[in-house]
């Protein structure tokens, strides 16, 4: 009897090999006891017959769901929404290679049951993280479970594999540019404290400017800018304080502060400089162009997927790595 490798069963290899199809589920998971003359007598049967287990069938026999629950802020806005997809794409690609599909979710600030129930009702073998804050209940909860999971960021949890782009050292580099192209009083406008990669991206712009000889100003920095109108009265402050380049910590409140300046006739860069330490598509079509940390969220999520699924297995990864990133320089600080 010949079967093709759509319709071909384990029902079939069973018969074919007069043999039952438990045997047969354990030979391919390599799980149970069986005789090592019968489990290479049913693996030689399938390499003559190019048969592939169904996903469905192959993850009950192994305990598996081959499912890699993606986990993103139920909050987040549009304009941080291209990260997040750009991510899941890397995540998806990464996944596919090992027969994983990509299971989404949100959580919000006050809420984090569904993360709980994707846990509790065994939907995923594995979670990748897709924000990181202060004082994380996702990661708490996560930690607790016992379920392989990474994060994209960084975290203060002992243990926890963190894939991350080098922000701090891509911030202290793009500050110190900045500085030695002429910029002397250099406000940040920086989003909520409470989401680490903020914290990093501060640590960063302090790094660059003591790298060269500056000390920072209470005055001009300005932390938890999360809403435009906190945004807009940050850019006022920095300006009535001398600020001479703006620093954004990330693209919205770059966007944000562009439109204040404008409807105030502050010309670029004449008047005042603006650079971000996170550059989208919400920034493409200024003018003059702006000056901008470039990364690449596909392969953040594409590392993170991968370094799951190495740690679902029972592979050694490293606790943390370090993305790279591309410092683009432009008109608004020249």
């Amino acid at each position: 009897m010949s079967y093709s490798r759509e319709k071909m069963t384990i029902d079939d290899i069973a018969q074919a090999l007069g043999i039952s199809k438990t045997t047969v589920s354990r030979s391919i998971s390599g799980k149970g006891r069986i005789s090592e003359d019968t489990r290479k007598k049913v693996i030689d049967y399938i390499k003559a017959h190019d048969y592939t287990p169904n996903p469905i069938a192959r993850g009950l026999a192994q305990a598996k769901t081959y499912n890699l629950g993606w986990v993103v802020p139920g909050d987040v806005d549009m304009s941080s929404l291209p990260f997040f997809q750009l991510a899941m794409i890397g995540m998806s690609e990464a996944a596919a290679s090992d027969d994983y599909d990509i299971l989404l979710t949100m959580v919000y600030d006050n809420d984090i049951s569904r993360l709980e129930k994707m846990i509790k009702n065994r939907k995923v073998d594995g979670v990748v993280l897709g924000r990181t804050l202060e004082d994380d209940i996702n990661i708490k909860t996560l930690v607790k479970s016992g379920i392989p999971f990474v994060v994209i960021g960084s975290s203060n949890e002992r243990g926890v594999i963190q894939i991350d782009n080098d922000h701090i050292n891509a911030c202290s580099e793009l500050t110190s540019i900045i500085v030695m192209k002429g910029a002397k009083k250099l406000a940040l406008i920086c989003g909520s404290s409470a989401q680490i990669v903020n914290n990093t991206r501060y640590e960063g712009f302090i790094k660059g400017l003591e790298s060269r000889g500056m000390k920072p100003s209470d005055a001009l920095i300005y932390m938890d800018c999360d809403t435009n109108a906190i945004i807009e009265r940050a850019v006022d402050e920095a300006l009535r304080n001398g600020a001479d380049c703006l620093i954004c910590t990330d693209d919205h409140i770059c966007h944000t502060a562009l439109v204040k300046l404008s409807t105030d006739n502050i010309q670029i860069p004449n008047d005042v400089k603006i650079a971000s330490f996170y550059n989208s598509s919400l920034l493409e079509r200024n003018q003059p162009p702006i000056t901008s940390l470039q990364y690449d969220p596909r392969k953040l999520g594409f590392e993170a997927a991968r370094t799951l699924i190495d740690c679902i297995n029972g592979k050694e990864v490293p606790q943390k790595k370090l993305m790279g990133y591309e410092v683009v320089l432009k008109g608004s600080t020249l």
